[in-house]
């Protein structure tokens, strides 16, 4: 096997991890989404995703990839809201 489908391989295998636990972040997200509108709560927490951004980017590995992982974590908590207001929209 040459370098590109070895790369390609680990590539494929962190896609299928990375599916399986975006699947299992959302139904935290969906069930987050139903206690926000139990307490009123906006959808938007700042102060949340601020922590989640500095507590996760300090334990990367390779602190040469901290901008692109930010930018993945903020890609990825808007992603959230926006499936958090489908659900209260739905709901309402």
């Amino acid at each position: 096997m040459d370098k590109l489908t070895e790369a390609r391989a680990v590539i494929n295998e962190a896609d299928s991890i990375i599916r399986e636990q975006f699947e299992k972040r959302m139904q935290a997200v969906k069930e987050i989404a139903a206690w926000k509108k139990e307490k009123g709560l906006p959808v938007l927490d700042t102060a949340r995703e601020k922590e989640v951004i500095e507590k996760n980017s300090e334990k990367l590995e390779d602190p040469s990839l901290a901008p692109y992982y930010v930018s993945f974590l903020e890609s990825m908590m808007a992603v959230s809201r926006e499936y958090q207001e489908d659900i209260l929209a739905e709901t309402e």
